[in-house]
């Protein structure tokens, strides 16, 4: 089953929701992103819950991603990835680039303090 992509605002805050598996050569997150940086949006936070697995692609879609956020004065964050996800996101040592968060409410009260 392909990534299903589901994309939400809440303040400025963009939530993409996402279940199901990256394939390689996905390409809708990367398309459905670019779209939404190109409308402004500079805040992001990625719903894993749905997420069973993450593998080199969708690592590697992350963290370009994460490289066009941070050139646009952004900011991108994980929300409640399961334990196989957050044990790569261990091993890939990304748990100490993406800032990880247990709930919505929990990102979205830190992306308001934010500058």
């Amino acid at each position: 089953m392909a990534i299903i992509i589901s994309s939400r605002i809440v303040a400025d805050v963009v939530i993409l929701d996402l279940s199901g598996r990256f394939s390689v050569n996905e390409i809708s997150l990367k398309e459905l992103f670019n779209s939404l940086l190109d409308e402004g949006r500079k805040n992001f936070l990625f719903n894993l819950a749905g997420v069973p697995y993450i593998g080199t692609w969708g690592i590697s879609q992350m963290i370009s991603i994460w490289t066009s956020i941070r050139a646009k004065g952004g900011a991108m964050g994980l929300v409640a990835p399961g334990k196989t996800v957050r044990d790569v996101l261990q091993i890939t040592k990304l748990d100490e680039v993406f800032p990880i968060y247990s709930t919505e409410l929990a990102a979205l009260r830190n992306f308001s303090k934010s500058p």
